[in-house]
């Protein structure tokens, strides 16, 4: 065998592991309720009519046009769960703080981007969406605490009436989800992660890792929501041709763009205007 085989054996063989790696979970009933809605991002904001992102304004006024919604969950230290997207609350409060050192009694102090809304608890969304639109719930893991906040979340989920799936950029959400609420559709987020330097203190291996969707080989997801200006990633192209994986754009801020997603049959994440 000479040296051009060998190499070329080599590469087949490290495209064939590296596509083995990728697999996702396959045939998980439920996409059908999912697939076909548009998803307003952190609920349907605007700012300029005093619905400040993750708001209960910005979710009524989602419920009321027909949309879905995306929302982020964080768990607070009496064990309650906050719907807001960043743990440090200075952007969106104007107060240096974690939420996750809060408890529900101090939501009420923090109004949202200086208006009468205040962050929500996931229990007063889920209410609201109750039997209505879907919902995409985000686990937002800090403080290596992503079993304890899949398991609160779950909790809450579990007897609620609506359609919702789960997804994370914390492969550790995605595996306990795995491995104990196997029935709940979960997605992978991810972007392009190795553009600039080092991003929240990822080293070089784990946002290649995180880039190219490699943790899939333990997670399983049923969905990959990935940053729709960098979905010409490899690997989000390899699972979709070789394995049809759901694909979820986000965050969409046009139109047009959303129009060739939706062409694509890729459901969309979106602000800024109103489909």
């Amino acid at each position: 065998m000479n040296t051009i085989t060998k190499a070329a054996l080599s590469c087949l063989g490290g495209l064939g592991a590296w596509c083995l790696l990728l697999q996702p979970r396959q045939g998980q009933p439920g996409w059908e309720k999912l697939g076909n809605v548009r998803y307003a991002h952190r609920g349907l904001h605007d700012l300029s009519q005093g619905r400040p992102e993750n708001s209960m304004a910005a979710f009524r006024a989602a419920v009321e046009q027909g949309f879905g919604a995306e929302l982020d969950v964080h768990l607070m230290a009496d064990g309650r769960l906050a719907v807001v997207h960043d743990s440090d609350l200075t952007r969106i409060c104007g107060k240096k703080v974690l939420i996750e050192d809060m408890t529900a009694a101090d939501l009420s102090g923090y109004p949202l981007q200086g208006t009468t809304e205040t962050i929500p608890l996931l229990e007063d969304v889920l209410a609201l969406f109750e039997n209505r639109t879907p919902l995409v719930v985000e686990l937002k893991v800090e403080r290596g605490n992503a079993n304890a906040l899949t398991d609160t979340a779950m909790a809450m989920l579990k007897g609620w009436s609506g359609t919702y799936c789960v997804e994370s950029f914390h492969p550790g959400a995605l595996l306990r989800l795995r491995e104990k609420y196997p029935e709940v559709i979960r997605g992978q987020l991810s972007e392009n992660f190795l553009k600039g330097g080092e991003i929240h203190g990822l080293s070089l291996p784990v946002r290649f890792a995180l880039t190219n969707l490699l943790t899939t080989a333990f997670t399983r997801p049923d969905f990959i929501a990935y940053n729709w200006q960098d979905r010409a990633n490899a690997s989000l192209r390899l699972m979709k041709k070789l394995y049809g994986v759901h694909e979820v754009a986000w965050t969409v801020r046009e139109r047009g763009a959303m129009e060739r997603l939706e062409a694509e049959d890729v459901p969309v994440i979106f602000e800024k205007f109103v489909p």
